[in-house]
């Protein structure tokens, strides 16, 4: 069959692609950038990218006509729109418009469960959606989600920063507040198996863990698992903007998406049971085995996709990447460093695994102190990480950085900034020729970048010194 994915570069299209490709089908991957796509699509022969922005209802005719199935993936934790339920809502009505025009019988939704009255805006607008996207033409499958559980996912790197980070937490009310969590293999096992199913056909089904937990016991049993022991205290005076605050500072989530969070978990989650792991022949597995099978991935080095990756935190490339894959080079202040390198490959490797865990190899106590100031002035600071220890793709989050361009073969990395900062920033590291050759490119807006950028030129001088003598040196 042929599949269309949308939403294919976000935290559940990156892990049902491979799925569909091991299977033998095509798969047509909807994205707004083409360079945010995992270059192994590019490879794939049965991998078909496609530029689409479902606001622009001229770039849905990039879809072929003769698609069979689509999954509908798109939404958003952290639009920075006001506007963002009639957003979503048109996004969804431009795409039923145009999908009833091909051969598509059957869109499968992903949503999350919205059994309460009062909802959040982002529940709500997912409802909304769900409604907008019914159609006469081709069959309508909806699953409702709980909490996704997974390597990678939000929910499950908050409750890791929280548990790994805090032995006491002294944490606002909404802890107690019912949910059901789901695996992300369990939620991958419904998608899949809802399709071209005519069993499931116009139906939607609320998909969750076989466990009603609070967020407190998901707290205790994640530490249990871990082996820590850790003492929760909720108290009822945290606002919600106190409890935004707390997850920001505490966590690695971005001021958005931890009040949008907030307004999702004050709202109890327990989904109506169905037929529907009798029909697809799903048995949902426990929370404490979800959270294990996910710190076999990430030990393994495995994770498929983060929601970090998702480029939530900024609003800047969020459509536009390839316009900052070419450097500016006039009105900007350049940091430029060579140095012959003794082992290309050893430097490669080494670049490769710049940041998270690895640091950046000198002077990481003085990004760590950067990435503090950025977070109290709203921006992301350090704590994102990066996926994987030594692999890079575009698109992927590095601490503070977005990969923009990744080619090993090629010997070239380019990093965008997405701190807060009175200017745009790039780090390119570029291996040629037997050097290292290292540029630091920053582009001013007025005189408040000019001043920022001398005052940190002193600390520039003593960082990237050390780190291209660190990268370029085999020894270190």
């Amino acid at each position: 069959m042929k599949i269309l994915v949308t939403g294919a570069t976000g935290y559940i299209g990156k892990r049902i692609i491979p799925l569909l490709v091991n299977e033998g089908h095509e798969v047509v991957c909807a994205v707004r950038d083409k360079l945010r796509v995992n270059e192994h699509y590019l490879k794939e022969e049965h991998i078909e990218i496609v530029e689409v922005d479902f606001l622009n209802i001229d770039s849905l005719n990039n879809i072929p006509k003769d698609i069979d199935i689509v999954y509908y993936l798109i939404h958003s934790m952290s639009n920075t729109s006001k506007d963002f339920e009639s957003l979503e809502r048109q996004c969804a009505i431009n795409f039923k418009t145009y999908i009833e025009t091909t051969q598509a019988t059957q869109v499968i939704y992903l949503s999350g469960i919205t059994n309460e009255e009062n909802l959040s805006k982002h529940l709500q607008s997912r409802k909304n959606v769900e409604e907008a996207l019914a159609s006469k033409i081709y069959a309508l499958t909806t699953f409702k989600a709980g909490i996704i559980v997974g390597s990678g996912s939000s929910s499950f790197e908050i409750i890791r920063d929280l548990v790994e980070k805090l032995p006491i937490m002294i944490a606002p009310k909404w802890l107690n507040t019912k949910t059901q969590p789901i695996a992300v293999r369990d939620v991958l096992a419904y998608l899949n198996g809802a399709k071209n199913n005519k069993s499931v056909f116009n139906k939607s089904y609320d998909i969750f863990g076989p466990e009603i937990l609070t967020y407190k016991e998901m707290l205790l049993q994640f530490a249990k698992a871990r082996k820590l022991k850790r003492y929760i205290l909720t108290v009822p005076i945290m606002t919600p903007k106190l409890s935004s605050y707390w997850l920001y500072f505490v966590t690695s989530t971005s001021y958005k998406l931890a009040s949008t969070l907030i307004d999702s978990m004050g709202i109890q989650i327990i989904g109506n049971p169905s037929d529907i792991n009798k029909i697809l022949d799903v048995k949902p597995m426990k929370y404490k085995e979800a959270v294990e099978l996910a710190f076999e991935k990430i030990e393994q080095n495995s994770i498929v996709s983060s929601w970090k990756d998702s480029m939530i935190s900024s609003g800047r490339l969020k459509n536009s990447m390839h316009k900052y894959i070419n450097v500016p080079k006039f009105g900007c202040f350049r940091d430029y460093k060579e140095l012959k390198v003794s082992d290309e490959e050893n430097t490669l490797n080494k670049v490769w695994s710049i940041g998270g865990e690895t640091g950046w190899y000198y002077g990481t106590f003085l990004w760590k102190i950067r990435g503090y100031l950025d977070k109290l002035v709203g921006g992301i600071g350090l704590r994102r990480g990066r996926t994987n220890p030594t692999e890079l793709h575009v698109g992927d989050a590095l601490d503070f950085w977005r990969v923009i361009f990744a080619d090993k073969s090629k010997g070239k990395l380019l990093l965008y900034a997405e701190m807060k900062l009175p200017g745009e920033a790039w780090l390119e590291f570029k291996v040629e020729d037997g050097y290292l050759k290292q540029t630091a490119t920053f582009r001013p807006r007025g005189i408040a970048g000019r001043l920022y950028w001398y005052s940190v030129a002193p600390f520039h001088i003593l960082i990237f010194n050390g780190m291209i003598k660190k990268l370029a040196n085999s020894n270190n």
